[in-house]
């Protein structure tokens, strides 16, 4: 099917049946110009398949095809060099929207970044065929609440800002859940909150919220993961190597 949508909208598709095959058409990657890999199949994981794709051709451009959504495998198929996500089950649009947008994307895509801060290298990353970057946060002094706003963009489409509410309450019961009264890197936690909260958001629903604004709830279960995965694994600071 997936071959079938991809031929349809002009582009020249090869398949195989696993992860062995695969490689074996691979070569060096001279040939393709972009892979479109499952995280599970027979033998070979995706993950094993995608490291020798870097292996052999650091450059490659590759969509990773999953159903995870937790920040401990997107990290674990960061660090092996993924860039791109999509998420099944997707539709022929969102398949389409994610191979243009890898195509676009610039030669050496994630490996441009230190993957030292977890959260960061999920907000890079091509989800669904999105990207995002925060722009700006604000803080309202009376309610304590935070607004992250986000240019996020999708394909050649032009980006949009995206506003992310995070109520001071929601942070409340963060700190009160973790059991202390300040979190690791100050402000640069909420704002990766709002991040990894969006992520899920275009994750999940592969579209824009309602009038551009997400507003957070609740501490739900993901961000309950993600909150335990980033206090068990140290963020630090984007510095010179």
């Amino acid at each position: 099917m997936i071959k079938l949508a991809l031929t349809h909208s002009g582009y020249e598709v090869g398949t195989a049946s696993d992860g062995a095959e695969g490689l074996e058409m691979f070569g060096d990657g001279s040939a393709w110009d972009l892979v479109l890999l499952d995280q599970r199949m027979p033998g070979l994981t995706g993950i094993d398949v995608l490291r020798e794709i870097f292996k052999r051709n650091p450059e490659s451009k590759l969509i990773l095809i999953t159903a995870f959504g937790t920040i401990d495998s997107a990290l674990e198929a960061i660090q092996a060099g993924a860039s791109d996500f999509l998420r099944k089950p997707f539709t022929a649009d969102t398949l389409r929207t994610a191979v243009k947008s890898a195509l676009e994307r610039p030669e050496g895509g994630m490996q441009s970044f230190p993957v030292g801060m977890v959260c960061r290298e999920f907000t890079h990353a091509n989800i669904n065929g999105f990207t995002f970057e925060l722009e700006k946060e604000d803080y309202d002094e009376g309610s304590g609440d935070i607004v992250c706003i986000f240019q996020v963009s999708k394909a050649d489409a032009p980006a949009e800002r995206v506003r992310v509410l995070l109520p001071a309450y929601v942070m409340e019961l963060v700190m009160a859940y973790s059991d202390t009264e300040e979190m690791p890197c100050g402000a640069r936690f909420w704002q990766a909150l709002t991040e990894e909260a969006l992520a899920n958001y275009l994750w999940q629903n592969a579209e824009l919220p309602d009038n551009n604004v997400l507003r957070i709830e609740d501490l739900s279960s993901s961000l309950q993961h993600w909150v335990d995965s980033v206090l068990t694994v140290p963020l630090i600071e984007e510095h010179a190597v």
